[in-house]
């Protein structure tokens, strides 16, 4: 039973188009790209003590490969990631090159982050994103790319005669704009055509058999950061865009009655990010932490201080917020072609001469400005630096000129950005950040996709679409539905509008490349769509470094050196016991002796199951360590001896069967003789009951009003 609250399923549908497309195949693949859950920095918040202690729910790459009648193709991967980097794209296409030849490349690949912060860092080869990673980490990156490669080569494997089903519709109450000041600063008139300072609409894309009639797959496009998971958390998640993907395919895989575990579903939905830059889930908005009272607006600060400026909401907790958020996105989903052609070209984005208010401008080499250093409200910065900083710091002015002091045309170039890091000019150990961007156009038949790389904010979104949507219809391509895919193929931090960038809130001064990126990209995105309109090919002058090389050698993560557990004990034990019985709604927990979890990453399995008793004795799963209603958490508790435990719990849903259930941990430990190679162990709890409840009581109690959908999803149920 899947209960949705009235205020979640408040929709409003717009449009619903089928396409029959002719000669059209698409497929679909799934991939474990968890990594590493003990001891390694996250990816995204850049919080120091932010590293991996087990999953919340495990991390996917879904893939989905389309051929047209005339063998072209073409391959779009949502990578439950922070960001993607170009040397991972870059071994990804390696790796297809060596099973499928050249059937997919870099120009016709597009690899999309869910832009999730709570995933294993280790993976980029620019420097200032591999600093609070602690540099490379081949356990992650190699997790990453293979995983990538393998859901291509399933989806791919998987080709089959497809008709498309459009849907688009707005979603309310799912995001606010972090930086509302800075979106006050765009044309009034422009601001006059939107009724809102987010962009609230989602586009769904649903794969339908041409043969069959059953649907395998679905593609939506929402923007809001997945960052209802705050810098606190230590467990890997999808966060709210994986919970609302495993929602829908746990409830579809249910609907053909396939009900498999989360990991093995054969129906694959993509909950791609878009135009997120400005756009936060914690709909309860920034409070004081101190005071409880609001932040101020223009500096996102209290008493001065950034770090007591944080978000929340709109759940009783973090994990309630991404189920909340999560839910709407899959509730939306829920209500929701005849040729593949692509455009790709690779620029030089630190020096784009363009034309503006019958102005020459310039982009600038890449720097990062004070109000950068600041955070934002979903995650406040460690220093007292504030967003709105014009004027910069003479005490950060001198740690600046000793990494590297910009000159006065730098300075000329990015202003009113005060520079903090000069990152176009530092180069070691590679350089801090990209100069050389891949921009990208996907078209699957009337679906026209827009790569974007990087966090455009709302107003930076809608011009990007714009611009595409009109260079199409002015080269003759009417009718094209175009989407943007946030946070594509590469990462290059932010793009607000020229007048957002005048107020350097943290995401003006992220934008890299100067007061005049966005103009950049629009011209780009023109060009390319223009040359997709009219099949014309864009040649690439020049190409992004493969840092790959460079960065292997600066990895600081800690090795693992051995584990133990004592004299007369064993890996597994079971440290504390459940309960006897339970009843809905409570939540099951147990803890265990156990290794660290990257003795294995148990990638395609488990560190967990919740099992159930059969009536005749035997033991069905119920669920594994990829559901959302299950936390696998991994605590140290003497580094010297090498010693932790695994402490599981499981929030019992509402439509659990009642019965006889028992826990199960599964791992690996590192003997004490270093020449021994890790060895598998497992542990199982005593059984526990769970006992009917009554629904209505619980109901009332949690807050739900409303029963949407019946049935059970995935083995059990989910909230």
């Amino acid at each position: 039973m899947l209960l949705l609250s009235v205020a979640t399923v408040l929709v409003v549908l717009t449009s619903s188009t089928a396409v029959q497309a002719q000669g059209l195949e698409a497929g679909v693949g799934y991939a474990d790209i968890t990594g590493p859950a003990g001891e390694v920095p996250m990816m995204g918040y850049a919080e120091a003590s932010q590293k991996t202690a087990g999953i919340h729910m495990r991390l996917f790459a879904r893939a989905f490969a389309f051929r047209d009648a005339e063998g072209r193709s073409a391959a779009f991967v949502n990578v439950d990631a922070g960001m993607i980097s170009p040397m991972m794209k870059l071994k990804v296409i390696e790796i297809l090159k060596s099973k499928l030849g050249s059937t997919y490349t870099e120009a016709n690949v597009l690899l999309s982050a869910t832009h999730t912060h709570s995933g294993p860092g280790g993976y980029h080869g620019y420097t200032l994103y591999a600093i609070s990673t602690l540099g490379y980490f081949a356990d992650t990156f190699n997790t990453l790319a293979n995983g990538i490669a393998r859901s291509i080569e399933l989806a791919h494997a998987s080709l089959r005669p497809t008709k498309l089903q459009f849907n688009s519709g707005q979603l309310a109450n799912s995001g606010v704009n972090r930086s509302p000041t800075s979106y006050l600063l765009n044309p009034e008139s422009e601001r006059a055509r939107y009724e809102h300072n987010t962009d609230r609409d989602m586009t769904v894309v649903k794969l339908v058999d041409a043969n069959s009639g059953k649907p395998f797959g679905m593609l939506n496009w929402f923007a809001v950061h997945p960052t209802s998971m705050n810098n606190t958390n230590l467990l890997i998640s999808g966060d709210n865009k994986g919970w609302a993907a495993q929602a829908f395919e746990r409830f579809m895989d249910y609907q053909a009655g396939t009900n498999t575990l989360p990991g093995g579903q054969r129906f694959v939905a993509s909950f791609a990010n878009a135009n997120e830059g400005d756009v936060s889930p914690n709909t309860d908005g920034p409070r004081c932490m101190d005071t409880g009272e609001p932040c101020d607006i223009a500096t996102s600060t209290c008493g001065g201080k950034a770090k007591h400026c944080v978000a929340s909401g709109p759940g009783k907790d973090m994990l309630d917020s991404t189920r909340i958020i999560g839910l709407k996105q899959f509730g939306r989903a829920m209500l929701a072609v005849d040729s593949v052609s692509y455009s790709h070209q690779y620029v030089d984005m630190s020096n784009q001469q363009l034309t503006v208010n019958g102005r020459r401008v310039r982009t600038c080499p890449p720097a990062m400005g004070f109000s950068f250093a600041a955070g934002t409200t979903d995650g406040p910065g460690g220093f007292d630096f504030t967003q709105g900083d014009t004027s910069g710091n003479p005490f950060w002015n001198l740690v600046r000129g000793i990494l590297s002091k910009p000159n006065e045309e730098q300075i000329n170039c990015h202003s009113p950005k005060p520079i903090l890091l000069n990152t176009g000019y530092m180069t070691f150990p590679t350089d801090w950040q990209p100069k050389v961007i891949e921009t990208q156009l996907l078209k699957i038949g009337p679906l026209v996709i827009v790569a974007l790389p990087g966090e455009f904010t709302t107003m930076s979104g809608r011009r990007v679409r714009e611009a595409v949507q009109k260079a199409l219809a002015d080269n003759g391509m009417t009718g094209a539905k175009v989407v943007l895919s946030g946070v594509s193929n590469l990462y290059s931090s932010y793009v607000t509008t020229f007048e957002e960038y005048q107020a350097q809130r943290y995401e003006a001064a992220s934008t890299i490349f100067g007061p005049h990126t966005l103009s950049a990209y629009v011209q780009q995105f023109g060009k390319l769509a223009a040359a997709l309109a009219t099949n014309t090919a864009v040649q690439s002058e020049i190409h992004p470094p493969n840092n790959l090389g460079s960065i292997k050698g600066w990895s600081f993560v800690s090795p693992i050196v051995y584990d133990s557990v004592g004299i007369n004990r064993n890996f597994g034990d079971v440290v504390q016991q459940p309960a006897s019985s339970y009843s809905a709604g409570q939540t099951v927990s147990a803890k265990f002796r156990t290794g660290h979890p990257r003795n294995n990453m148990m990638l395609g399995g488990t560190f967990l199951l919740v099992q159930k008793k059969t009536e005749n004795g035997g033991w069905v799963d119920i669920c594994n360590d990829a559901c959302v209603e299950t936390r696998f958490s991994w605590i140290r508790t003497n580094g010297v001896l090498g010693r932790s435990e695994a402490h599981i719990e499981w929030d019992i849903p509402v439509c659990a069967q009642p019965g006889i259930y028992r826990l199960k941990h599964f791992g690996w430990y590192k003997p004490v003789l270093i020449w021994e190679s890790p060895k598998s162990f497992s542990g199982t709890t005593n059984e526990f009951t769970v006992k009917n409840s009554s629904l209505r009581r619980f109901l009332r109690r949690t807050g739900y009003t409303i029963d949407v959908i019946n049935g059970k999803i995935g083995g059990g149920c989910l909230l």
